[in-house]
Order: structure tokens, then sequence, then C-alpha cells
């Protein structure tokens, strides 16, 4: 079974039971507490770790985050331990943040700008995009400062990008004059 498909149904499972159980929130927190401790490098390697064994690996989890995060997130960490899943934790906690989502009509709009943007540009930027019917009914904003743009901004939202940066237009420019 692929990676896309066991993380899928993994995420699928904890995020029907996180509103079944009216704990949607909560864990959400504790899905977002716990990428942060994945991308450890140490605690990856140790998940990834073909020599130690399932119940070693249960304990440390049960060590690390056992009273930090819900009862659900905990169970849901033994059943993927139990199940020898371990290894694709991140891809499960990554596609949970997706669905999740998906679920909450949220669109992640990516935003590159030579310099940082003030509030009020963001603030605008998202008026405009809601206003366009590109975006779900809610927008989460990821700012880039890129300075090799020279100017203007990048907005990519899914697979769609609109390039207004001064780059872009010289290399337009560029490429007509040829």
């Amino acid at each position: 079974m692929s990676v896309i498909r066991i993380a899928s149904r993994y995420a699928k499972s904890l995020l029907d039971l996180s509103i079944e159980g009216n704990k949607l929130d909560t864990i959400l927190e504790d899905v977002k507490s716990l990428q942060k401790a994945v991308a450890n490098k140490d605690l990856a390697n140790v998940l990834k770790s073909p020599i130690i064994k399932g119940d070693k690996k249960k304990q440390i989890l049960n060590a690390i985050f056992n009273g930090k995060v819900d009862e659900l997130t905990m169970k849901f960490m033994d059943l993927v331990v139990l199940k020898g899943r371990e290894s694709y934790l991140k891809d499960v906690l990554d596609e949970f943040m997706n669905q999740y989502r998906q679920f909450k009509s949220i669109s992640i709009v990516k935003v590159t700008s030579a310099e940082p943007l003030n509030e009020q540009n963001l603030t605008r930027i998202k008026e405009k995009l809601l206003a366009s019917n590109i975006t779900a009914d809610n927008i989460e904003i990821e700012t880039v400062v890129d300075p090799s743009i020279l100017g203007g901004i990048i907005i990519q939202v899914g697979d769609k990008r609109y390039d207004a940066s001064v780059a872009h237009k010289l290399q337009s420019l560029r490429k007509e004059f040829i």
C-alpha cells in the first residue's frame, strides 16, 4: 500500500474520531505539537528504525507525550505503533492537517514578496481573494520574503499562481524584445 493511502486512511480515522468526540480543536493542537516533535531528527530516526521494537517506541512516545496530549491522541499513536505504521507518522499528521483544512473550508495561500508585508496589505490581499471565489471561505496566509523577485508579489493558491513580480515582468519584456 502506498504511503499516501496509508496516511490518508489513518488521518481520516483520527479526524472522524475527533469530530465524533467533539475534540476537533484539542486534537488539532495535539497534531500541531506532534508535527513539531516528529520534525526532530532524533525522534524521526527512532520512529523509522527497524531495530527498535514497537514496544520500546510506544514507551518512548508515552514518556514524551503522556499527559501533554489528549487521551484520544495517545491511543491513536499507540494504534499506529501497534500496526507498525510509526514510520509514516509524519505523513499521517500532514495529511490530517490537509483533511482538517478541507473539512473547515480553509485554503492556504502563499504570498511571496520582496519585503515583509504589513497587516494592512495582507488584509487587502485576503479580501480580494475572498471576493474572487478562487479560495474557500477561510484563508490561511503563509508569507515568504524573497528579495530576488525585486518587487511586487506572487500569490499561489493550490496549483494556481498569480505572478505580479518585477522579476517576472522584466523576464516577459526580455522575451518580447528577443
